[in-house]
């Protein structure tokens, strides 16, 4: 007879606006919960920290239509209530859109999660591209130069990880990128591929006058087609 305490699953969709720090999004989320006053249940590695998994992470400087965690509860809880709870002691910049209860044998989403939609807006015109960004995308191969301090460089092809870019008006384009094993690729340094522009190696990297938003995520069934989270 299985006499484990049974455990409760729940997912939420959250914004991210504003200039968040990045590395903070977890320890945010562990805080969140803490306040809810929410059943949690306890984190294999403190007892004190609700268990929760997040992914996949979102980037430097990056904003979000749509993040998804999932948090895990000692007993059950209402999805009306938990969204209540959670959107009361969201941190500034976070808005949690939804909750719902899931099966706990679901996989995280950031196991799912096989392609990344962002939107870059802003001056394009600005880094003065040698072509538009279509044309560009449309080659075999598509190089990032990464430098390092010391001088040292090397060139990367992002091709792999790029599955589709848009370019519906002239100060938007929409990139769909998508894993390959365990890896990604930042939108960022797929942007600055184009804008033939060098990224950093040993710190974060963003650039100026352009905004980075990841809009959706989606998983892949077995026959290849792609699925919003």
């Amino acid at each position: 007879m299985n006499t484990a305490p049974k455990i409760y699953k729940m997912r939420i969709v959250f914004t991210v606006t504003g200039d968040w720090d990045h590395k903070r999004i977890f320890s945010n989320l562990r805080e969140m919960v803490l306040r809810s006053g929410l059943p949690f249940e306890p984190a294999k590695v403190n007892k004190n920290w609700p268990r929760l998994a997040y992914g996949p992470v979102l980037g430097y400087k990056q904003q979000s239509r749509g993040e998804f965690a999932d948090l895990y509860f000692s007993a059950p809880v209402k999805e009306a209530d938990a969204q209540a709870a959670l959107s009361k002691s969201a941190p500034d910049g976070v808005c949690v859109l939804r909750v719902r209860n899931l099966p706990y044998a679901l996989p995280s989403v950031s196991s799912l999660a096989e392609v990344m939609q962002y939107s870059v807006q802003g001056d394009f015109s600005f880094y003065t591209p040698a072509c538009c960004a279509e044309e560009f995308f449309r080659g075999k191969h598509v190089y990032v130069t990464v430098e390092a301090l010391s001088g040292m460089s090397l060139q990367q092809d992002l091709k792999p990880f790029i599955l589709r870019v848009v370019q519906p008006q002239k100060d938007k384009i929409e990139l769909f990128l998508q894993k390959q094993g365990d890896k990604t690729a930042k939108p960022e340094q797929v942007i600055a591929a184009w804008l033939n522009i060098p990224v950093p190696a040993e710190t974060e990297f963003t650039l100026s006058k352009l905004k980075f938003i990841r809009e959706k995520l989606y998983w892949r069934d077995s026959e290849g087609n792609l699925h919003a989270l």
